[in-house]
């Protein structure tokens, strides 16, 4: 029973913080503030992710929470948008199709790594991710690097490993 209540709970939680953020902030959460509560909804995805892959095939898991997604972010589109799907530019297409497809992959790894380890070890190991985005984003978005994204990378870098490797 407190396996359903307790996640059931941080989700619920997690929307009323947004709807509150939002109304506190009148509409203009910036980055930031979105930033934040990905990282929270993505923490609780570990935690719901590890419990549901204990008794499936971790490949069968990611499938069956890509179709949710699938529902949800769908839903979510067609209340909020204003946009035709048909004005949607070629390139932009060909980005979020590949985008798409290295998420899946991601995914698949995530819960393979979930259902062999330890959320606490695996999720840490998983935000090096943000290293391979500051490098990629240097590379070939051409954005430019300062002192605190070889701070902050070399931090989160040493933070991964100490987690991983307790």
């Amino acid at each position: 029973m407190i396996e359903i209540v307790l996640p059931s709970t941080l989700i619920i939680l997690g929307i009323v913080l947004l709807r509150a953020l939002r109304i506190y902030l009148r509409k203009q959460m910036n980055w930031f503030v979105w930033a934040l509560l990905s990282a929270f909804f993505a923490g609780v995805t570990a935690i719901l992710a590890k419990v549901g892959v204990q008794e499936i095939d971790s490949n069968l898991a990611t499938g069956i929470r890509t179709v949710v997604i699938l529902i949800f972010a769908w839903s979510v589109a067609l209340l909020t948008n204003s946009q035709p799907i048909s004005m949607i530019g070629r390139r932009t297409w060909i980005f979020l199709i590949l985008s798409g497809v290295a998420t899946g992959l991601s995914w698949l790894c995530y819960f393979r790594a979930l259902q062999l380890g330890e959320a606490s070890r695996v999720a840490p190991v998983d935000k090096l991710s943000v290293i391979i985005a500051i490098a990629l984003a240097a590379i070939f978005l051409r954005e430019h690097l300062t002192w605190h994204h070889w701070v902050g990378g070399s931090l989160i870098f040493t933070g991964a490993v100490v987690l991983a490797y307790t």
